[in-house]
Formats: C-alpha cells, sequence, structure tokens
C-alpha cells in the first residue's frame, strides 16, 4: 500500500477526514502520493495550536529563529535533486526548473534567516519635554498561508520564511493539486527545532481550510496568492474582521518590441516569458506589443522558435515545455485559444494538444497575430502556453497599450534606446519593469508584486516583507 502524507498539526503528523491522490500530469498513470485531507475541526486545531504557541516563539531570540531557518535552508539543498524531481512530477515544470525553484526556496529561508537579526527599531524626540518615543515592530501573531500550485515550494518558501522569522505562527495551506512539494518542505520543517505549534501544515479544499482560515479571529492575518475572483473574497472576508491581509493575484503582462530591437534579444525574451513553464506563472509575456517595422519579422521568428521547444514529459531530457497542470487547466487554455479565434484573433501556430509517450496534458504553445488590445485574449489571464501579437505604429502607442489593463504586476521592453528604455521604466504601470528581459524571472532579495489588480498589500520577498508580517508600536515613556 502507498503511504499516506498526513497534516502536521501542534508537532504531530495526523491523518485527515479524508484521502487525495496527486496525480503526475506527465503520466496519468503515476500516482505521485496519497495526501491527508483536512476538515473544519482539524483546521480549527491548528489554528489553535498556532495561537498557543506564538508568543512564546516570538519571545525566543533572534539567533534561535535564525538557526532554525537557516537549517531548513541547508536541508532543501542537500536534497535540492529529490525535492525537483518530486516538484516536476506534481506540477509538471521540467526537471531542471524543478530543481532551480528547490534551490530558490532554500535561497530564500536562508536570507530570511539573517533578517531575523536585523528588525530595527527607532528612538524619536518627542515634542513634550522629558517625553522619550520609541517605534518598535513586532510579530502579528497567527498567519494563514493560502499558495497556489504553479510554485508549490518557491512560493510558500517567500510566504513562510520571514512569518517564522518574524516571530510568527503559521497556518499552512498548500494547493490542492501539488500537496507532494508542501508536505517536503513541512517535513523539514519539523525537524528544525521549531518548538510544536508554531508551524502547521493543513491540506485540503480551499472551501474547507480556506474558509476556516479566513473565518477564524484567531488568524492575524492571511497572505494569498491565486485567482483574482478567489482574492477578492479573502479581500472581504478579512477586512470584515480587521484582519490584515496580503494579495498577490493575476497578470496581464505586456512586452513590448521596439522598432530599433535587437530582434534576437526580443524573440529569445518572448519565448521565455510567454511559453516557459507552460506559461503558468504570473508574470508570463502573454501580450506582445510590437512596433509596426518589425512585426512581420518578430513573428516569424517567433514561429520559427516556437517550433523548436520540446513539449514532452516534465522529465525527459531536453524538455522546455512540460505538461498543462491538470484538465480544468487545459480546458480553460483551449477555450481561451477559441475565443481568440472567434473574435478574429489569427493562429500563427500551435494551440494543439499533443500525444507523447505518456498519457498527460500536453499543449503545443499558440501564438496569435492580428488582435487589438480590447480582445479578451488581450484583457483575460489565461495561464497556460498562449501568448497574442498587437501591432502598433509608435512608441507613445505601445505604452498606451501596456498600460491599458486591469493588471500590473510586470511588463517589459526591448529596445536599444536609452530614452525609450527610460521613459518606460518611469511610466509603465506596473510594479516590476524589465528593460532588455523576459518578463518573468525575478530575484529572491527584491520586493516582488504588483499594482491594480494583480496585487493588495505591502510587497513580498527581500527586505519590504517585514512590512506584512510585522506590526507598529509607538511607545511613549515619560523620562
Amino acid at each position: 500500500m502507498m503511504a499516506l502524507h498526513r497534516n502536521f498539526i501542534n508537532g504531530e503528523w495526523l491523518e485527515g477526514r479524508g484521502v487525495r491522490e496527486n496525480l503526475n500530469p506527465s503520466d496519468l498513470s503515476d500516482i505521485v502520493g496519497e495526501y491527508a485531507q483536512a476538515d473544519k475541526a482539524q483546521t480549527e486545531a491548528a489554528i489553535a495550536a498556532a495561537k498557543a504557541a506564538q508568543p512564546a516563539w516570538a519571545a525566543a531570540t533572534p539567533q534561535v529563529r535564525a538557526d532554525a531557518l537557516e537549517f531548513i535552508g541547508t536541508e532543501l539543498l542537500a536534497r535540492k535533486d529529490e525535492i525537483g524531481r518530486l516538484l516536476s512530477r506534481e506540477e509538471g515544470k521540467p526537471l531542471s526548473n524543478g530543481i532551480a525553484e528547490t534551490m530558490r526556496a532554500a535561497q530564500i529561508f536562508k536570507f530570511f534567516a539573517q533578517e531575523t537579526l536585523r528588525v530595527e527599531g527607532v528612538a524619536i524626540a518627542s515634542v513634550r519635554p522629558g517625553v522619550d518615543v520609541l517605534v518598535t515592530r513586532e510579530a502579528v501573531g497567527v498567519v494563514g498561508l493560502i499558495c497556489p500550485w504553479n510554485f508549490p515550494i518557491a512560493i510558500p518558501a517567500w510566504k513562510m520564511a520571514p512569518a517564522l522569522a518574524f516571530g510568527n505562527a503559521v497556518v499552512f495551506k498548500p494547493a490542492d493539486l501539488v500537496p507532494g512539494s508542501a508536505w517536503a518542505l513541512s517535513e523539514i520543517i519539523s525537524h528544525s527545532g521549531i518548538p510544536k505549534g508554531v508551524f502547521n501544515l493543513v491540506m485540503g479544499r480551499g472551501s474547507v481550510v480556506g474558509q476556516t482560515m479566513l473565518d477564524s479571529r484567531d488568524v492575524n492575518a492571511i497572505s494569498f496568492t491565486g485567482s483574482v475572483e478567489t482574492g477578492g473574497k479573502v479581500a472581504m472576508a478579512c477586512a470584515s474582521r480587521g484582519a490584515k491581509f496580503q494579495l498577490e493575484m493575476g497578470g496581464k503582462n505586456p512586452l513590448v518590441v521596439l522598432d530599433d530591437a535587437n530582434l534576437d534579444l526580443a524573440v529569445a525574451a518572448a519565448l521565455d516569458g510567454a511559453f516557459y513553464q507552460t506559461g503558468q506563472r504570473c508574470t508570463a509575456s502573454s501580450r506582445l506589443i510590437v512596433q509596426s517595422k518589425v512585426h512581420e519579422a518578430f513573428v516569424e521568428r517567433m514561429v520559427e522558435g516556437m517550433k523548436k521547444l520540446k513539449v514532452d514529459n516534465a522529465l525527459a531530457e531536453g524538455t522546455v515545455i512540460g505538461p498543462v497542470v491538470d484538465e480544468v487547466q487545459m480546458a480553460q487554455d483551449e477555450r481561451y485559444i477559441q475565443i481568440a479565434r472567434d473574435e478574429g484573433g489569427e493562429l500563427a501556430w500551435g494551440g494543439e494538444r499533443l500525444n507523447r509517450d505518456t498519457k498527460g496534458y500536453y499543449l503545443s504553445p499558440a501564438l496569435f497575430t492580428g488582435t487589438k488590445n480590447d480582445m479578451r485574449i488581450n484583457r483575460e489571464e489565461v495561464f497556460g502556453p498562449v501568448a497574442s501579437v498587437i501591432k502598433v505604429d509608435s512608441y507613445d502607442e505601445a505604452l498606451s497599450v501596456a498600460n491599458d489593463t486591469a493588471f500590473g504586476l510586470s511588463s517589459g521592453i526591448i529596445t536599444t534606446t536609452l530614452k525609450y528604455a527610460t521613459d518606460f521604466r518611469k511610466k509603465s504601470a506596473a510594479g516590476m519593469v524589465m528593460i532588455n528581459l523576459a518578463t518573468a524571472g525575478v530575484d529572491y532579495h527584491v520586493p516582488f508584486g504588483g499594482r491594480k489588480g494583480s496585487s493588495y498589500g505591502a510587497r513580498e520577498q527581500g527586505r519590504h516583507a517585514v512590512d506584512f508580517y510585522t506590526a507598529i508600536k509607538t511607545a511613549y515613556t515619560l523620562a
């Protein structure tokens, strides 16, 4: 019999109230594992354990917290091949990407191990004589983490590492599709010396586990990454009871290619941003805004490049694009491909289901031309290997089209003109701007996040993470 992977609550591994099979999207005959499903009562027990354990964890010295996080990072690096392979089996990204993501998670934990020692306060002179003012940061309390399936170890790491570093207790709900990476990370955490109750893994459906976390007055903050629709529900639930919340949601990211661009660089950036990791990245370049003089040459080179991208089993040698994560996402990708056709977009290449040696959710990357920015294919997030080209006549038109979106996560421009690069960096209405780079791909030590419908609340990652995971206290003392 296959071993059951249990929830981790108050320092104990516990069976849930159900079991979910974790399937490999590259090979539907491969069951990655069986994972416990928590119910409301078990989730409430995890919250209660976190509430009881948090004060002592916050009172621990920064060195204690630093040592625990350093241990986690070191173990992730030591097991990067094993965990990276598990990640690729359950999520579908190529093995090299799975290993790289595991290494990134390790780097994040090691970064925040040092940040525990850098939480600063400030002494400010009062306007009143004989009074001292001290402004300090304290842990928020119990933090609920609701994570997506597309980066099943990196995104949990960049939420839980700062949460733990700054003295909070964690209730972690991974995406139901990818519990394996979350369980492996939790198993490492269970050996890190973090006291029982400070970290809790509760696997299960969002409608049960997630909703219980949203409704609980003992959960002081929620960090959520996922869809715009669910993000709105998180915001309403948290606002109604005064809980702190942080949202990372969708993107419809533009990559502008100007007439003066190095076309080899432009095509490489577009292929990477639009199609790598099956386009299942919130920072993916789904809108390719190309100036008219290079439009035809750009499209021609894009199609040539797309034909060379190997779509195959995530574990197969040379795979560049793995499978779509599941049948639901595949149906969504195919639906938007048809929507683009119905709107008058011209399919330059791709967009077909593929057969491989193993049965899985394989889709050739799709590129549409002849699209306008008001089409649904350019307004709504597909979250798959589907990109569209929008032809423009000038830089000013390109900038206007790039900013004409409800989202504002990432944007990019390919140009050899410093004036345009500088102007775009200043005027792009996105939280992250890339110059002569793909819109996807960010560093772990700097802020991550967007504007408008893409993000809400304090930034994730880097030193700015302290803003969400701590609360400000202003203390007055009569000397």
